[in-house]
């Protein structure tokens, strides 16, 4: 026999030690002290030996009893830590979250959400894979992976929460702006130096709407096309080029003059920033919490950068 098949056995032996009885052990659990007797003789019979030595006025600890009870002790002891453990996590954020995130919506301030809640939670761990690949939640074992997409988003069997918006205006550094015209329309930007995110297909256009929703476009062929927005912001201050960049990571460098919104009555369609995840059932307080504030903090992004 390799394991007893009814961890439940052990529970019951070690209540009717504590309790002395059959009948106080069985009152205790809410079973019929018939039944709770045939459970421990089972257990005897599935282990080929005696445990307790009966008699009509007493019960008494047989020698492989009181070893084999030690061990029944610990057994339930472990059981209880391990249910308090869930219970705890049930209750209070606490344990490790696994999230997803591509870079970009990472420099345009979800970095900092998830640092303040870190830092706000200290009994949670945040495993971060800042990745731009398309990554599946079930398949590897994530809490939820952060995305942002055009609407309407596809239909999917996960679960989707909207944490907020994401709008890209157009900017250049002031010294930049100053050696050219003062920009009229998009068209005009086609003699400006460019930068761009990075794309697979070596095409790159700017889409944009004005504030009446009418489209316009410009192909332009950019002189740094990278995937880290870091990098662009970084170079569009240096006056390398002209950057279609998030309203939230540069609404600052604008404020302190380091860049200038150009044709600020264009930007892109509004993208929907959102969590994905396998189900809503059973989340635990941990991520349940870090949503909400990734929530809020968009909230307090767009409340400053768009006005809603």
């Amino acid at each position: 026999m390799n394991q007893i098949n009814d961890l439940n056995d052990l529970r019951i032996f070690a209540e009717v030690v504590e309790h002395g009885s059959f009948t106080a052990a069985a009152r205790t659990r809410g079973m019929q002290t018939s039944k709770l007797s045939r459970r421990v003789r089972a257990l005897e019979e599935e282990l080929q030996v005696r445990l307790l030595n009966r008699t009509s006025r007493s019960l008494s600890l047989t020698e492989t009893g009181r070893q084999f009870h030690e061990h029944c002790l610990a057994v339930v002891a472990e059981s209880k830590a391990a249910k308090d453990i869930v219970d705890q996590t049930r209750t209070m954020p606490q344990g490790t979250v696994r999230v997803s995130c591509p870079v970009a919506l990472l420099s345009s301030g979800v970095s900092a959400i998830i640092s303040r809640y870190i830092d706000d939670n200290p009994q949670v761990q945040v495993l971060l894979d800042a990745t731009n690949r398309r990554v599946d939640v079930v398949e590897e074992g994530l809490d939820f992976a952060i995305r942002v997409r055009r609407p309407p988003l596809e239909n999917t069997d996960l679960a989707v929460r909207q944490l907020g918006l994401s709008i890209h205006i157009l900017v250049a550094s002031p010294e930049l702006a100053a050696r050219h015209p003062a920009p009229g329309s998009l068209e005009s930007l086609k003699e400006w130096p460019t930068l761009s995110m990075a794309n697979g297909s070596g095409r790159f256009a700017w889409n944009l709407v004005d504030t009446k929703g009418q489209a316009t476009s410009l192909t332009h062929h950019p002189r740094l096309a990278t995937d880290d927005l870091a990098s662009l912001r970084i170079a569009a201050m240096q006056g390398v080029g002209v950057a279609l960049l998030p309203r939230e990571l540069v609404g600052d460098d604008i404020q302190a003059g380091r860049l200038r919104h150009l044709l600020p009555d264009l930007a892109s369609t509004p993208g929907l920033v959102h969590a994905i995840f396998a189900t809503r059932r059973g989340m635990v307080p941990a991520v349940r919490h870090l949503l909400d504030a990734l929530v809020a903090g968009f909230e307090a992004f767009n409340e400053k950068w768009y006005g809603h």
